[in-house]
């Protein structure tokens, strides 16, 4: 996908305030071997962006001052109440540097599993997503969940899913969550197994980006802006 920015030169909350009232963007994208460099975006293209599942688990092409750059979605901000986008993060991407992102997991075949069919099972997505490594040319747009052999009582961790070449899953420890699971009549939904999260079209409040490679600079505490003051 591509988003199209400018430089910005004033900075701080009250230039920041400023650009939203033009129906402007201010963020910042920073990382790699440049400094961090302060942009604005139009702010309509980007809201519906952010709609859009790829455009937070893809690389963006992002047409800067003319110039194109390889970035990924980091962080934003948005409104309490508003639908308006306050602040936008995108970090830069080496080609040779591994990268870690959230992956949306598609879930394909459980309608025609054994736990459903023949057992009347209900399959419970508990997971949405899935923090993966690699580097930028592998990563995915989505990792297929295939649970057409899903059987009662039976559950799909994270280590059981079959990673594309290159991908491998970032897990703490030991732990191997669980991706999906059965539940028949009678059973309840065990602690580690809760609902499945909801895909919102645009949250209220910023959502948390994984850990980046390159920190971004500290955001500014009046106005969710990231914006240091003059």
């Amino acid at each position: 996908m591509k988003v199209v920015a400018t430089t910005r030169s004033a900075q701080g909350t009250s230039a920041s305030r400023r650009l939203r009232r033009q129906d402007k963007v201010p963020g910042i994208v920073y990382g790699g071997k440049a400094a961090p460099q302060y942009v604005e975006l139009d702010h309509n293209p980007l809201f519906h962006a952010l709609r859009k599942e790829k455009f937070h688990a893809s690389i963006l092409e992002m047409e800067l001052d003319g110039r194109a750059e390889r970035v990924l979605l980091r962080d934003f901000q948005m409104h309490p109440y508003k639908p308006q986008v306050l602040h936008i993060d995108f970090q830069r991407v080496l080609e040779d540097q591994p990268i870690h992102m959230s992956v949306p997991l598609h879930f394909v075949g459980q309608e025609n599993s054994p736990a459903v069919k023949l057992a009347g099972g209900l399959v419970s997505h508990v997971l949405s997503e899935v923090d993966v490594s690699c580097l930028p040319k592998d990563l995915p747009e989505y990792i297929e969940v295939d649970l057409s052999g899903l059987h009662a009582h039976q559950t799909v961790r994270v280590l059981d899913l079959k990673m594309p070449a290159g991908v491998k899953p970032v897990l703490k420890g030991k732990e191997n969550p669980v991706v999906a699971s059965v539940i028949t009549k009678g059973e309840e939904v065990a602690e580690d197994t809760a609902a499945p999260v909801a895909a919102a079209e645009v949250p209220a409040t910023a959502q948390k980006a994984p850990p980046a490679a390159a920190a971004a600079p500290a955001a500014d505490k009046k106005g969710g802006d990231k914006d240091k003051k003059k």
